[in-house]
């Protein structure tokens, strides 16, 4: 062992020596600094471009006018809260059951004649219709459901984030809502006899007196990166109150009213049919994704092109102080061995992640301010999130030009090598931008870019997995982890190709 650590030692102390020789090497050459600046200056100034220029308007009773700032729950997540509700006043403990004995609907689909709708009959997954208690009406306000849904069975949701699965059921099922204190449990049965307890949710300050009742809802169908209408209608029967016994109330919850400021934009309604109450409804109780207002990936949309002059001036570090060909078609890159290669990868990565750094911190905030100013809504965003997305691309950039360094190490070609990293890292996502093949965001180096994801996914919220609108087919940290995979197998090939073979030692 005494013999073994000084030879450790050296080579420490030799490949310490080998990396502040490359970091000299590195910021002494003008080109390589001002490919640090120029992606900078192309990542921000595309930012706030589209900070500048973004204004949001928004119709309603009162006129055009700026967009309401995005509803909150009580989490501060943006959500939706729009649904028809026939309910009545619950004042302390008690419960509603009923029986959703049939569930239908109205989809838009994408037009098979241009100018003329196509309407057709049918439910999309997360359509739901059920039982619901809430502390008031008041849009963003704590709730408790449990609902049978197009596709998912029966569920029980509560607080717009929270989804609690019960049984695989879309036909024809019992379910029963009850509070006790703040404590709110949901059930569901096949025969109104036998009772199978979902979940059980506690609403803390929930008011002596609350509404409950039946409601109906139905998200947009998704279709070209947008939400079109839909609609649910659902078949209430054998329904029983305990604790309340006044009339019901009928109310169409955040509907929004057409210019003229009377007319209900998409309203829902009820229909009383003997013991039968059909309620439909458009809608959602859920978290907001596009609706939730601009968000903070958006400043980094210039990011991509960002990347291509730190790519270039990667792969040119490789030749650095060594005989190489230009760009273009010169003479092969010469090869090099293994120590200085993995102290290139490391200054090139830290050099990276500082430009990184310098891009997201100044775009970030500064778009989001300048949004902000121009009375556009804003997703609302914690600190760690966008600590996260700033600190995220500023790591994405460093992976994808180590990424480089490993290729134009095995390519030997400073063309060729450029092209590749440009058509691995930035084309994948360009593509996938503009609404084109996104599933190459889960297999190619490109699927770090989901780590500047700042809209959170939920399971219970379908949406379109394409960075326009804003969700990413793999979550943040695995798709960086994608890129960081791709980096080090890349570079750790490139070394062992650089190791003299054991011929050549002896």
């Amino acid at each position: 062992m005494s013999s073994f650590t000084p030879h450790r030692s050296v080579r420490r102390a030799g490949f310490l020596r080998t990396l502040r020789a490359e970091w000299t090497r590195f910021r002494s050459a003008r080109g390589r600094v001002l490919a640090m600046v120029a992606s900078v200056l192309v990542t921000v100034s595309l930012g706030l471009l589209i900070a500048a220029g973004a204004r949001s308007t928004c119709v309603t009773g009162k006129g055009e006018g700026p967009c309401p700032a995005p509803l909150v729950g009580p989490d501060g997540t943006a959500v939706m809260d729009k649904y028809y509700f026939v309910h009545q006043t619950l004042k302390g403990n008690g419960g509603v059951t009923a029986r959703v004995s049939d569930m239908t609907g109205l989809i838009r689909l994408p037009d098979a004649v241009p100018g003329v709708r196509n309407v057709k009959e049918g439910v999309v997954p997360w359509a739901k219709a059920g039982l619901l208690v809430r502390q008031s009406l008041e849009q963003g306000t704590p709730y408790a459901a449990v609902m049978l849904t197009g596709d998912h069975g029966v569920r029980m949701q509560y607080n717009y984030v929270h989804d609690v699965p019960g049984g695989p059921h879309n036909g024809p099922q019992w379910l029963r809502l009850t509070r006790s204190g703040d404590t709110v449990t949901g059930y569901e049965s096949d025969d109104g006899r036998t009772w199978t307890e979902i979940g059980t949710v506690t609403l803390t300050g929930l008011p002596e007196a609350v509404e409950i009742g039946l409601f109906a809802a139905s998200p947009g169908a998704l279709w070209d990166m947008a939400q079109a209408f839909a609609q649910a209608t659902a078949t209430f029967d054998r329904i029983t109150l305990q604790g309340a016994n006044g009339s019901w109330r009928h109310d169409d919850v955040g509907v929004v009213m057409e210019s003229d400021g009377r007319t209900p934009h998409h309203p829902g309604g009820v229909v009383e049919s003997g013991d039968k109450l059909i309620v439909t409804g458009g809608g959602d109780i859920g978290p907001a994704t596009v609706e939730g207002g601009l968000r903070a990936d958006l400043m980094l949309i210039g990011g991509a092109v960002g990347l291509v002059p730190m790519l270039v001036a990667a792969v040119m570090f490789l030749s650095a102080g060594h005989r190489s060909g230009p760009i273009g078609n010169g003479p092969p890159v010469e090869p090099h061995p293994a120590r200085p290669l993995a102290a290139k990868a490391a200054v090139v990565g830290v050099a990276a992640f500082v430009t990184g750094l310098a891009a997201s911190g100044v775009v970030v905030p500064a778009g989001l301010a300048m949004l902000r100013a121009n009375q556009n809504p804003v997703q609302p965003i914690t600190l760690g999130t966008e600590l996260r997305v700033i600190v995220g691309y500023a790591a994405l950039t460093a992976a994808a030009c180590v990424l480089a360094l490993g290729l134009a190490a095995l390519v030997r070609r400073a063309v060729v090598a450029v092209g590749l990293a440009v058509a691995l890292v930035v084309v994948p996502h360009l593509l996938a931008a503009a609404g084109v093949a996104p599933w190459l965001l889960t297999i190619t180096p490109a699927a770090g870019f989901a780590i500047t994801q700042s809209v959170p996914t939920f399971a219970h919220v379908d949406v379109d997995p394409s960075p326009l609108g804003g969700h990413y087919p793999l979550p943040p940290w695995a798709g960086l982890a994608v890129t960081c995979g791709y980096a080090a197998f890349t570079l750790g090939v490139a070394i062992a190709a650089r190791r003299p073979s054991r011929a050549a030692r002896l």
